[in-house]
């Protein structure tokens, strides 16, 4: 009966005082739940000790006894063996958290770019489908039948036929580099002949569109190891959306070299740069800003630097974007060749090669 006296002489006092205390922790813990998981398990751990130990003090009317100084001792052991536990948790359940938000975020990201894709793309083949039908219709039912009318409408449906073949094989291209099957054996390539190859290849457009390609010091560019088709299609693909936006009369430059045991190549062109808030997305598939949405024979599916970035990743490198100067400028960054002499030949050809 004593024991049952004291308890209940006890928890009335015991209540008083360590329930102030618990509310108090629990409004701390509301408010750092928000900004710091750690700081919130840590405060989850000391909260109850707390308010357990002012308790107590509160039932021994704060007077020294041996009793108060045995619990004083076994709460602080307690302490000192829960708040490291509790931060080691605390760190952890942020990271997981963290980690949960950033995959349903890229989670999030990747459908949202599918549905697009798949939007762009159908808008993109309907057109072309469309016109192919109409014309052959024309064609069956000999609406269209002067000769050079025919071979007209027949040039059309070539046209638009190897266009949505370029957009098939993009498709293609993008799943075999995103799936995990892409396997590339990594290779010596002088930078300065990559490039050589490409502005050759696009000298007609360069030449069409009346903007002139020029390459800095390109005797001095760097060896690295990368694919040589798969880096050449990379270096392509930059080279053409440059000097598709540069306007005539404008000019594009390239220019690379080595930092930090990596080497780099950057495209600068003329286009005037890109919107702030398309520079994040600029390599999601299928994204080609607002200027882009009506595609006309040169553009393409929007897969081009989606497809790039996942090249450059099987390379071991990457690719970055910022507005720079009169446009955009566009960086790819590969593993550098430290076995490779310090000056490379380099030969380009033609007005659109022409070298600072």
């Amino acid at each position: 009966m004593d024991v049952i006296e004291e308890l209940l002489r006890a928890a009335p006092l015991a209540l008083l005082f360590s329930l102030p205390v618990a509310l108090a922790g629990g409004l701390l813990l509301q408010r750092m739940r928000t900004r710091s998981l750690t700081a919130a398990m840590t405060a989850l751990v000391l909260v109850p000790l707390l308010a357990a130990l002012i308790g107590v003090l509160g039932v021994s009317g704060f007077m020294y006894s041996p009793q108060l100084v045995g619990t004083i001792a076994v709460c602080a052991v307690v302490a000192a063996v829960t708040v490291p536990a509790g931060l080691l948790l605390g760190r952890r359940v942020a990271r997981d958290a963290l980690w949960q938000r950033e995959a349903r975020e890229t989670e999030r990201r990747a459908e949202a770019s599918r549905r697009e894709l798949v939007a762009g793309m159908s808008h993109d083949l309907r057109s072309p489908l469309a016109g192919i039908r109409g014309m052959t219709d024309a064609l069956l039912d000999r609406v269209v039948s002067r000769p050079d009318e025919v071979t007209e409408y027949l040039e059309r449906i070539r046209r638009e036929a190897i266009r949505m073949t370029g957009m098939v094989e993009d498709l293609f291209q993008l799943s075999r580099a995103t799936s995990g099957a892409l396997r590339l054996e990594p290779a010596r390539l002088a930078l300065a002949e990559v490039v050589s190859d490409a502005v050759a290849a696009e000298s007609a457009a360069a030449a069409a569109a009346e903007v002139e390609v020029g390459a800095a010091d390109p005797e001095r560019w760097p060896t690295v190891l990368g694919s040589d088709t798969e880096l050449t299609r990379v270096v392509r693909n930059l080279l053409a959306n440059a000097i598709r936006h540069t306007p005539g009369g404008g000019r594009v430059q390239l220019s690379a070299g080595a930092r930090d045991g990596m080497a780099w190549l950057c495209v600068q062109d003329g286009c005037g740069g890109i919107p702030e808030r398309d520079l994040d997305r600029i390599f999601d598939a299928g994204y080609r800003g607002s200027a882009a949405r009506t595609p006309d024979e040169k553009s393409g599916a929007g897969l081009g630097l989606a497809i790039a970035r996942a090249l450059m990743e099987a390379q071991q490198g990457r690719i970055e974007v910022s507005n720079h100067g009169p446009g955009c400028r566009f960086e790819i960054v590969l593993p550098l060749d430290d076995r490779a002499p310090a000056e490379t030949r380099f030969a380009m050809t033609g007005r659109s090669a022409e070298a600072e």
